[in-house]
């Protein structure tokens, strides 16, 4: 009995030893897992922090380039194709007769448009001439009389008064000065019969064309409207914010709406002035400024002038197309955004 307890008393210890290690190693492993636990945490907060701090940048660098693209590069999507337009008005009054073209008709410079009736014209010149042949009959007989007068004076064959000299004297120049007025009326009613045809001042087409014969026209009065096809340009409106970019002799590229071709031209002068829209002349002369203030001050549009090179053929330059204008242009007339400046 008392070996059996000795032998218990011997082994107590060796079966208390492996559970106290078993509550250390437990412990070991609770303190190694909430150090993994806050190491995760904290990791985890600096990817998030860092992922925000890289996305503001990223965000703000991406607002400063579109900032630049949109309000400081030289491009506007706000350009028209112009050109200068010349009224069609005949200079003398009368019944149409013929017209020889139609509305959108290509023209060139000198081509008769419509005639205008000549038979009235043709009448008065008649009339001018024969005008003419009476007064050339007139100064004539004058003359003859004048150079009669002066022999007999100077050959003191008949007496002839001072009076009687100076008589013939007015009556010869009056009547070249009727020569001479006889001579610019047949001129102008040739004039006329001249311009009784009316032809086309410029190259290009006729437009709002609906002249019909029998239709009476007044001298001085527009009937159609001809586009001077040589004078074709861009004008670009570009923010004044954005002139200090552009220069007279730099390059442009131009897009019409709807295109997929690129004009190429180059700038060929800045407007010299716009209208002031706070100003005016009052009654009085004095300077009228509107008193008002806008806090959101946009900038002015400014006309700058593109004169073209030469343009494919199926692009259609109509006067009023808008169009996009790149200055100095690196990707067409297409403004690339890009991302360094």
């Amino acid at each position: 009995m008392t070996q059996l307890l000795d032998r218990i008393k011997r082994m107590a210890p060796r079966t208390r030893a492996p559970g106290s290690a078993r509550v250390s190693l437990v412990s070991r492993k609770s303190l190694s897992r909430g150090f993994v636990a806050s190491a995760t945490k904290l990791l985890l907060g600096a990817l998030r922090l860092t992922t925000t701090l890289t996305l503001a940048a990223v965000a703000a660098f991406l607002g400063w380039r579109l900032w630049v693209y949109y309000e400081e590069e030289p491009w506007t999507r706000d350009g028209r194709v112009r050109a200068d337009v010349v009224t069609i008005s005949p200079d003398v009054s009368g019944l149409v007769t013929e017209v020889l073209v139609h509305d959108n008709q290509m023209v060139r410079k000198g081509d008769l448009l419509f005639r205008i009736d000549r038979e009235r014209f043709a009448l008065a010149l008649r009339q001018a001439e024969a005008t003419v042949a009476g007064r050339a009959a007139a100064l004539d007989s004058a003359s003859r009389d004048l150079v009669r007068y002066r022999a007999i004076d100077a050959k003191n064959i008949i007496a002839i008064s001072k009076q009687q000299l100076d008589t013939a004297i007015s009556v010869q120049a009056q009547a070249k000065a009727a020569y001479d007025q006889a001579l610019a009326d047949r001129d102008v009613a040739k004039l006329n019969l001249e311009r009784s045809d009316v032809r086309a001042s410029v190259n290009g087409p006729m437009t709002n064309f609906e002249l019909r014969p029998g239709v009476y026209v007044t001298a001085g009065k527009g009937v159609a409207a001809l586009i001077d096809a040589d004078s074709l340009h861009v004008d670009g409106y570009f923010e004044e914010t954005k002139l200090p970019l552009i220069h007279v002799g730099d390059r442009a590229a131009v897009r019409l709406m709807g295109e997929r071709v690129d004009l190429s031209g180059r700038v060929e002068g800045i407007a010299g002035g716009i209208e002031d829209r706070d100003r005016a002349a009052g009654a009085t002369l004095l300077a009228n400024v509107n008193p008002t203030f806008s806090w959101v001050r946009l900038p002015q549009r400014i006309p700058v002038r593109i004169v073209l090179d030469n343009s494919p053929s199926n692009v259609s330059l109509i006067a009023g197309r808008t169009a996009t204008v790149v200055i100095n242009p690196k990707t067409g007339a297409r403004p690339g955004f890009s991302l360094l400046p």
